[in-house]
């Protein structure tokens, strides 16, 4: 049964500059708890970081390409030396418009590089000294998109899914070195990626409220934590029926501009 850290001293978020990451990270600041944040613009990185050090928080705040596998892994490195990490949240992510047309290769690549070996570039530095330590957690951000192709999407859709997938799979192997290992799959959440789509949104959830429901489940050490319940039930049911069934439906859907 792998130990649980059911209040990490040390957290480490990528993609922390906006989104569900900046809420993660101000959800996880306190008295007591140093953070590692990652993202792409420096300004709101350190606007964050700041914000986050206005509650108590110890902060070190590095803009870092997640799909630069060496920079990733000195950095991730250098910071469990000086501050063993106990939980990580693998967050960062893109989706990049198809205007209708579908998504170039140009665009599926970078979203492969982000979304896929991004992850792959943040669990793994911390893997192997979690091991070590016979304790940690890692939390995978992957969507309900992950659930069933989207013709809109197919890039975002096939990369959600896969590391859905293999973090699943990842639980039950490193569960005997006490790592616990949460897949995250939520739902349309309001951030600065979801303010450039122009179609109706079900359920759109207030990115705070989805990092308090993250941090619960990561807490309980749950396998997957899924939200809104109404758009996880609906993903799950499409990806659970034949492909034949639900084209014509999916077909029909918009696509992001």
């Amino acid at each position: 049964m792998s130990k649980k850290v059911l209040t990490p001293a040390a957290v480490l978020i990528t993609g922390a500059s906006s989104g569900i990451g900046e809420a993660l990270a101000r959800e996880y600041a306190g008295p007591g708890r140093f953070l590692a944040l990652s993202g792409r613009h420096q300004e709101r990185l350190k606007d964050v970081a700041n914000a986050c050090r206005g509650f108590g928080a110890d902060v070190e705040a590095k803009v870092v390409d997640v799909a630069d596998r060496d920079a990733m892994a000195r950095w991730i490195k250098a910071v469990d030396a000086k501050h063993p990490l106990d939980l990580v949240i693998a967050n960062a992510g893109i989706s990049s418009g198809s205007g209708g047309r579908g998504e170039s290769e140009t665009q599926a690549r970078d979203i492969f590089a982000v979304n896929l070996a991004g992850v792959l570039n943040t669990i793994w530095p911390a893997i192997t000294p979690m091991r070590e330590r016979g304790t940690g957690q890692i939390a995978i951000v992957s969507s309900v998109a992950a659930f069933r192709g989207l013709p809109g999407a197919p890039a975002y859709a096939a990369s959600k899914a896969a590391v859905k997938n293999y973090g699943e799979g990842l639980r039950g192997w490193l569960a005997a070195d006490g790592i616990g290992v949460s897949v995250i799959c939520p739902g349309f959440v309001h951030t600065r990626m979801t303010e450039k789509n122009t179609y109706p949104m079900p359920f759109l959830m207030d990115a705070n409220k989805a990092a308090r429901i993250i941090r619960k489940g990561v807490e309980r050490d749950k396998p997957r934590i899924a939200f809104p319940w109404p758009t996880y039930i609906l993903a799950w049911l499409a990806g659970a029926l034949p492909p034949g069934w639900t084209d014509a439906v999916y077909n029909r859907l918009p696509k992001k501009d």
